[in-house]
């Protein structure tokens, strides 16, 4: 079993700053793999992967803004947000995963204010 906790959202107003955590426990071989958000009404998507090798991927409306880091020896995943938007609003969750399997965990939200 693997347990995930994402940490650190709140409300902030536009142009603001957030840094959430992850972090992943449990048995295995666990990898956090990056930051994904979901808005009311709309569907998950991607927001910040890290690869094992440590490059980045960001989803082009957060490019500039967002910066994911990893802490490989605790499972640990960062992601520092700045000059945050009201669109920017969403529950941001984590993915971690080991061999044939998948896990999420409950989310943190973040809310921008304009």
């Amino acid at each position: 079993q693997v347990h995930v906790v994402e940490s650190g959202g709140g409300l902030v107003q536009a142009g603001g700053s957030l840094r959430l955590s992850c972090a992943a426990s449990g048995s295995g071989s666990i990898t956090v793999r990056g930051w994904y958000r979901q808005a009311p009404g709309k569907q998950r998507e991607m927001v910040a992967v890290i690869t094992s090798g440590g490059f980045t991927n960001y989803a082009d409306s957060v490019k500039d803004r967002f910066t994911v880091s990893r802490e490989s020896a605790r499972n640990t995943l960062y992601l520092q947000m700045n000059n945050l938007k009201p669109e920017d609003t969403a529950v941001y969750y984590c993915r971690v995963t080991k061999p044939g399997y998948e896990y999420w965990g409950q989310g943190t939200q973040v809310t921008v204010s304009s």
